[in-house]
């Protein structure tokens, strides 16, 4: 037989139909049809909803052991920490009790002293509740915003304080906000006081410090300060109350090849998550009245003339020698 007779066509097996370009354009084309008809029309939306409503007893049961999962591992952390709250609270509460044991017998003590050596009242401070609402937006500065402002009778320069220690000082007033500089704020300084040695000095915001810290400059390398100490307001300054808590030192470097000491201290407000604070009355607003001064022209002693050692001067030198024979 002739090559040439032959039937070169495949058998009916081995046919593929349309090429695979044609079907995926095709099925490309509805595709798109189908997403424009639904986003336009809304055609899916019940055959969506019905199998949502189909599969929905499915995906709760698949969520089940999930969901088990996730609370047995939320209830015992939040156990945990609850248990560490409340530790933390009854030794807070216990030093509290201690110290409120003994605070009317000082109140009675200092008010005894004041009145033997005649000293004047201490100065009553008030207070306006705020709560913090966000943090500034200069990421070079380390500030609050408080609610309070004007309309409330908050004033620039108080003190702001948390159940911790003292926050920082409100610099900037508007009519229904203020905004609060941090202790740890680099251009923040604060006077303070060693309650260990009741040895003053000042706290810097220190700039190098990504944590909050503060820093003591100017100190001593011999200086008299341990790791540990607490340092508490001056009230030097006429602005923070005395005896408020600031921060406790934490590190002392002393160096040869300078004649200052490093300390770095750690502040004892919620620098970093305060929500509620109390923004205090300046206290040099309610201090007494200075007393106006004396006007009175004062008389300049006269000056008396003639050589040295001699008081009266030849005048009076004449005088007591008497008229010449």
């Amino acid at each position: 037989m002739p090559l040439g007779t032959l039937d070169r066509t495949p058998p009916p097996f081995f046919k593929q139909g349309p090429s695979a370009l044609s079907k995926l354009m095709v099925f490309s084309a509805i595709a798109l049809f189908l997403m424009v008809a639904d986003t336009r029309f809304k055609l899916s939306q019940p055959l969506r909803a019905g199998v949502a409503t189909v599969l929905y007893p499915l995906q709760w049961l698949a969520l089940r052991p999930v969901l088990a999962a996730r609370w047995t591992a939320e209830y015992f952390e939040s156990r945990a920490s609850a248990q560490a709250n409340e530790e933390q609270a009854r030794v807070k509460l216990a030093q509290q009790s201690l110290r409120a044991n003994q605070v009317e017998q000082l109140l009675i003590e200092n008010d005894r002293l004041r009145k033997l050596l005649a000293l004047r009242e201490r100065v009553t401070v008030g207070s306006v509740p705020a709560e913090v609402l966000y943090d500034a937006a200069d990421p070079y500065t380390r500030k609050v915003i408080i609610d309070k402002g004007y309309a409330q009778g908050v004033e620039a320069g108080a003190p702001v304080i948390d159940e911790s220690g003292v926050l920082g000082q409100v610099t900037r007033v508007m009519p229904l906000v203020s905004e609060v500089t941090l202790v740890t704020d680099r251009d923040h300084a604060i006077p303070v006081l060693n309650a260990r040695t009741g040895a003053r000095s000042v706290a810097f915001g220190d700039p190098t410090s990504s944590t909050g810290q503060l820093e003591l400059r100017f100190m001593a390398g011999n200086a008299d300060v341990q790791p540990g100490d607490l340092l508490t307001t001056s009230g030097v300054d006429g602005v923070y109350p005395p005896g408020l808590p600031v921060a406790k030192v934490a590190k002392v470097e002393r160096r040869a090849d300078s004649g200052f000491a490093q300390i770095t201290c750690v502040p004892q407000a919620l620098v970093d998550g305060a929500r509620h604070v109390m923004v205090l009355a300046n206290p040099s607003q309610q201090l007494p009245v200075r007393p106006p001064a004396d006007d009175t022209p004062q008389l300049a002693p006269r000056k008396e003339k003639g050589p040295p050692g001699l008081r009266g001067g030849p005048a009076k030198d004449a005088k007591e020698k008497g008229p010449a024979p």
